[in-house]
């Protein structure tokens, strides 16, 4: 059974920052593409980046510059530091697993339960 379990979200006023992380179980994770994407009220849900199991990136381009993924295979995590936050940045952030270097969700078959990231104005 694979489980993804985020943490780090809150509220943060604009201009700070934060770092999620997603921890997770059931799959040897250096094997697998991890990525993070995001749901704002009444909106698509919304690429923000992958990395491969070596480290290599894509990001989303209204995060490009501001937000930077990372992982360590060795604690099984994913993380997304979020600096410069904006108000419209103001989501759900969920990650997820998959074997796809990819930015389309269709990709990944495993996802967490999401954090709750609000940036205030």
């Amino acid at each position: 059974q694979v489980q993804l379990v985020e943490s780090g979200g809150g509220l943060v006023q604009g201009g700070g920052s934060l770092r999620l992380s997603c921890t997770a179980s059931g799959r040897t994770f250096s094997r697998y593409v991890m990525a993070w994407f995001r749901m704002a009220p009444g909106k698509e849900r919304e690429f923000v980046g992958t990395i491969t199991g070596g480290g290599s990136t894509i990001y989303g381009d209204s995060v490009m510059g501001r937000f930077t993924i990372s992982r360590d295979n060795a604690k099984n995590t994913v993380f997304l530091q979020m600096n410069s936050l904006k108000p419209e940045d103001t989501a759900v952030y969920y990650c997820a697993s998959g074997t796809q270097f990819s930015g389309n969700y269709a990709n990944y078959d495993y996802w967490g339960q999401g954090t709750q990231v609000t940036v205030s104005s």
